[in-house]
């Protein structure tokens, strides 16, 4: 069983919490925003959707 991330870039602000609170490094900053890049390593947590204020992450069971 994994977790498919869906990230909406446009209500992204760049504040970095969900690369600082994921504990197996899933996020990263690309720029301005941050970027899934390890999405296969996701633990369905939860955590980075709970510190985003702007509803930019969800995560779903595949």
């Amino acid at each position: 069983m994994g977790y498919k991330i869906t990230f909406d870039a446009d209500k992204c602000v760049g504040c970095g919490q969900c690369v600082d609170i994921c504990p197996v490094s899933v996020w990263e900053m690309d720029g301005d925003k941050s970027n899934p890049v390890n999405e296969e390593e996701c633990l369905g947590c939860d955590s980075c959707t709970g510190v985003c204020e702007h509803d930019a992450i969800t995560i779903e069971e595949d």
